[in-house]
């Protein structure tokens, strides 16, 4: 089940506003320009399985998502936990494109901060979201990753992550303690 928490910057430890449906998550993102989008996936790809692998399971997902919205970028993300070290993207960072996140397995939250507040949105298979250049975001995935997504972005200037050196977004509760 995807799950929308809003926090106050103030007290990281208790949300403010807890939301389970669709259309709810995806209208309070929207009023943020945040668009959320769920797409029910018949696919079945195992966090762990390598780049290639995702990429040979996911190619006509990858092309119809980069057709959609209009993206000439693109990165797996695909941990399982047993993988060395990789970026670490629970660090708070902007990207100067759009990024549009598409789970394909497993769970993760992204954070985003977004006006007076911090939005944490569990997701999981099927779904995706849009997030606008330069919004302050980072991507949680708990003590044992399982997760595959594909990170889109408007161009390639836009994929590498520039990150902000604010360490508060440690402070948010994870994946592991909603």
């Amino acid at each position: 089940m995807s799950i929308l928490c809003v926090f106050h910057p103030s007290s990281p430890d208790l949300p403010n506003k807890v939301l389970t449906h669709h259309d709810d998550i995806a209208a309070t993102l929207a009023e943020q320009g945040v668009r959320f989008i769920h797409q029910p996936l018949e696919l079945r790809v195992r966090p762990g399985t390598g780049e290639q692998a995702v990429l040979g399971d996911c190619r006509e997902l990858l092309d119809q998502l980069m057709t959609a919205h209009r993206s000439a970028a693109f990165r797996v993300l695909d941990r399982d936990g047993a993988q060395p070290a990789q970026v670490d993207l629970r660090d708070e960072h902007v990207h100067d494109a759009e990024e549009v996140f598409a789970l394909v397995s497993g769970r993760a939250q992204v954070g985003l901060r977004l006006g007076d507040y911090v939005y944490a949105v569990l997701c999981e298979k099927g779904d995706q979201l849009v997030v606008p250049a330069r919004t302050r975001r980072w991507v949680e995935l708990g003590d044992n990753p399982f997760c595959v997504a594909l990170r889109l972005f408007a161009n390639e200037q836009g994929v590498e992550p520039r990150f902000t050196g604010d360490e508060t977004a440690r402070l948010f509760l994870g994946i592991d303690e909603l």
